[in-house]
């Protein structure tokens, strides 16, 4: 009989109705939740234990203060890279959550990385200028060529100048279509460059936008300066999209100019680059309409003028004639190959017979049953047709026509020859 502590211990703790999870079930559970609620997000961090993989996957974790989790950049993603990716990195990753059930790890799949900030250095211009140009921020390999009809135009410019009433007029008038997203900045004075090159990155992670107008108006090479630091170059050089900058006016060149994918002398003529003009696509339009009705037309006269030939061609009224035909040739031909293929089999074995002929009279075993021999020095296989030929004591093989006689040589004959034995 139980004791009351043995009942205690041998009843079910699962209270009664209870769903009991495997841990299967329960990790497959929780990556559902985690892979839907954050199937999309930017996070921070530092790179650690950073592994490149010979498939061209490469294996992190990225971690702060507080906490690290594991991340994963799968090789097409990697391959995007604008940067040397290296320990120690603060970077900023958009990807989303995935969870490896085997092991019941979750994991960051990372689809964009960029580095986290980049600080500017206080050089001269020219020393900035020689440093991005061995770097490659200058050359025109790496330049991407403008969208032709882009949906949505970016611009990184100040709210309140007029080079922003330039380009939004502009726009409009060109290509109402478009959608246009103004990122404002400072475009002059402390923290302008900072600005300029976060509102860069900040489209680059807000997915949409098509191109990108960094710009301002005229002013002063002090007012410019913020356009000559090394942060908006590296924010123009790592951007995703395409940037055209449009910094003052015709004389004034800048960093930004020289490492944009496209320079244009004014903000003005910027958004004149970056969208089509409506009316001459119109106008462009009406044309090819025009071209491709009168040669369609064209081309179904034509066809209609061959169908009506085609149909009065005697193949098509007797169709099976042509057939008849060919069957006579084929027939025809066949009898000719067959009646040249006896007569060459004829000639061939006519010669062959005669080229056997001679080779049995030229046979060394015919000459052989006349009665006659063949002498070879032992040693060489040579045949011996003179005395001279041997030596004392050397031996000879004689060849027959039934059999061979081997000797050796024992002295002179009383003919000046040599005596075998």
């Amino acid at each position: 009989m139980l004791r009351p502590l043995d009942r205690t211990l041998s009843s079910p703790a699962v209270p009664a109705g209870a769903k009991v999870l495997t841990i299967g079930e329960l990790t497959r559970a929780v990556k559902g939740v985690l892979e839907q609620d954050f199937a999309s997000f930017w996070a921070t961090g530092e790179v650690s234990n950073l592994k490149r993989h010979s498939s061209g996957h490469i294996y992190m974790t990225l971690k702060d203060a507080e906490s690290q989790i594991r991340a994963v950049m799968w090789r097409s993603q990697a391959m995007r890279l604008r940067f040397d990716l290296r320990e120690g990195m603060e970077v900023v990753v958009r990807g989303r959550l995935t969870v490896y059930v085997p092991r019941g790890e979750y994991q960051i799949q990372v689809e964009e990385l960029q580095p986290k900030g980049i600080g500017a250095l206080e050089l001269a211009l020219r020393q900035l200028k020689e440093k991005l140009q061995k770097l490659g921020y200058f050359a025109p390999g790496r330049k991407r060529p403008l969208p032709r009809f882009p949906a949505r135009v970016a611009l990184v410019t100040s709210p309140s100048g007029a080079a922003v009433r330039d380009m939004l007029e502009i726009l409009g008038r060109r290509w109402p279509a478009v959608e246009v997203w103004i990122c404002p900045v400072r475009v002059q004075g402390e923290g302008a460059a900072e600005e300029v090159a976060a509102a860069i990155r900040l489209l680059n992670r807000a997915v949409g936008a098509d191109v990108i107008i960094v710009g301002r108006g005229g002013g002063s090479t002090e007012d410019l300066w913020a356009f000559n630091a090394e942060c908006v170059a590296h924010a123009i050089f790592q951007s995703l999209i395409p940037v055209v900058s449009a910094v003052g006016h015709e004389i004034d060149l800048t960093i930004a100019d020289l490492v944009a994918d496209c320079r244009a002398l004014t903000p003005s003529e910027a958004a004149e680059r970056v969208v089509p003009d409506l009316q001459e696509l119109l106008t462009g339009l009406g044309r090819i309409e025009t071209q491709l009705r009168t040669s369609l037309w064209e081309q179904l006269e034509a066809s209609r003028r061959r169908v009506d030939d085609l149909a009065q061609r005697r193949s098509f009224r007797l169709p099976l004639e042509r057939l008849r035909d060919h069957e006579r040739r084929l027939d025809d031909g066949g009898e000719r190959i067959e009646r040249a293929m006896r007569q060459r089999l004829a000639a061939w074995r006519e010669r062959l017979g005669a080229q056997a002929a001679q080779l049995k009279g030229l046979s060394p075993l015919n000459v052989l049953g006349r009665g006659y021999s063949l002498t070879r020095r032992e040693t060489d296989k040579a045949v011996v047709r003179s005395p001279d030929q041997v030596r004392l004591g050397e031996r000879l093989v004689t060849e027959l026509q039934h059999g061979r006689i081997v000797s050796r040589v024992e002295q002179p004959d009383d003919a000046g020859g040599l005596a075998v034995s």
